[in-house]
């Protein structure tokens, strides 16, 4: 007898079959199979308030945009554009003070001391004139984004991003300044829209802007907003409301009614919203900000259910994105007789925007009614080939009719006249 197993010889023959191509699989296998691939680690999130908050995902034109950062140091007088600098026919423009980094907000002392606040580098400066000659100095150092700078009977008052301060006597100790003594420190202390533009009104009231704390946001009853005190810091009230980020205000010479540049939102799209010149007629308006945008634009974030009839429209337009900040009334008598009581706005120039517009000074007229009649350029040249070579950001006319100009790029002050040049330079 034969013993064998008892399985059919095709399914033997199959088994066999199996057991190769099993081990020839096996073997073209790699011993140590490499690690599946690590996700990519998502972008760290951006600060608050960061200026790139809502900027949209996967757009090329947008990834390109971002705030222009401007030079560390003052340039030096010589490489000053003023050559580029370009105003209309018999005005003259030139270097009034240099050597001053980031040079921004202007005040005019008693004496003539020229003041200058800084954004970026914590110093106020200080333009003396004696003999006829001009000096910089330091007059305080080690401040935190003290932009903002008013003068009033030998005092002057310095805005940080979270209190006001004053210096009394200033111009009588310019060469050993006291340091600056607090007198209102109930501000918030956002970075985003925190410094600030500060002046003191026909009422003899001090006013002082708190922005928005982000682009776009809603916001509690702190923010976006313009109030008024007494000049000890006494007294604070709010007198208007969705106000996105004013850096410039003055009072109209004939109605004694406020204006104000605000700047629109960001990321919305390239051409909206403009920026706005507001006037405050009563106490307690509300310009629309974050729920309207430039008077007629429901914002698309906050706006539902809201409708801009609500609230007050602005009275004129100034530029999608155009950085409309220090604006003055013109009053004096050294321009001709069309510039009188129009506003003279400095736009520091966009950075949202693919095709920069701004980086220039203007001149606004307005009608009886106080809205604006037409809008002129008065200087150009600050923006070559779409890059900025100057900045400007405030404007103050001095006592002798003539204009100052800040300009934060290259930290220095222009001066613009009116005549023959050899009348300017007196």
């Amino acid at each position: 007898m034969i013993i064998g197993s008892s399985a059919p010889r095709g399914l033997l023959l199959a088994g066999a079959f199996i057991c190769v191509f099993t081990f020839g699989a096996a073997a073209q296998q790699p011993a140590n199979p490499p690690p599946a691939a690590a996700p990519a680690a998502a972008p760290a999130p951006l600060p608050p308030g960061s200026p790139l908050i809502g900027r949209p995902a996967d757009n090329e034109a947008a990834a390109k945009l971002a705030p222009v950062a401007p030079p560390p140091i003052a340039a030096a007088p010589d490489k000053l554009p003023i050559a580029k600098l370009k105003v209309p026919p018999g005005f003259n423009i030139e270097v009034y003070a240099a050597g001053m980094a980031n040079a921004r907000s202007l005040a005019e002392g008693d004496k003539g001391t020229v003041f200058v606040g800084s954004r970026l580098v914590g110093n106020v400066y200080a333009i003396a004139n004696k003999d006829g000659k001009r000096s910089v100095r330091t007059l305080a150092s080690g401040l935190y984004r003290p932009n903002g700078v008013a003068f009033k009977n030998g005092t002057l008052y310095i805005a940080e991003l979270s209190k006001v301060s004053k210096i009394d006597k200033v111009e009588d100790n310019l060469d050993a300044s006291p340091k600056p003594t607090m007198i209102y420190d109930n501000l918030p202390k956002d970075e985003a829209h925190g410094w600030k533009f500060i002046a003191i009104g026909p009422d003899n009231k001090l006013y002082v802007p708190v922005g928005q704390p982000g682009n776009n946001v809603l916001h509690d009853d702190a923010h976006g907003q313009i109030r008024r005190m007494n000049l000890d810091g006494s007294g604070a009230e709010v007198i208007a409301r969705g106000v996105r980020n004013t850096v410039g205000f003055d009072w109209n010479p004939e109605t004694k009614q406020l204006y104000f540049t605000d700047n629109g939102r960001d990321w919305m799209s390239e051409d909206v919203p403009q920026d706005e010149l507001n006037r405050i007629t009563k106490v307690g308006e509300h310009f629309g900000a974050p729920y309207c945008l430039q008077g007629n634009i429901v914002d698309p974030e906050f706006g539902w259910g809201k409708s801009c009839s609500d609230y007050t429209a602005p009275v004129g337009l100034l530029g999608p994105h155009s950085a409309a900040l220090g604006m003055r009334f013109y009053t004096g008598n050294m321009f001709p007789k069309a510039y009188k009581n129009a506003i003279i706005v400095a736009r520091h120039g966009s950075w949202n925007r693919s095709k920069k517009v701004g980086g220039d000074v203007l001149v606004v007229k307005l009608n009886k009614d106080g809205t604006v009649k037409s809008t002129e350029p008065f200087i150009t040249g600050f923006l070559e080939n779409n890059s900025y070579i100057g900045r400007p950001v405030d404007v103050m006319q001095m006592k002798d009719g003539s204009l100052l100009v800040s300009d934060d790029w290259n930290g220095a002050v222009y001066r613009v006249t009116y005549g023959k040049p050899k009348v300017a330079a007196q």
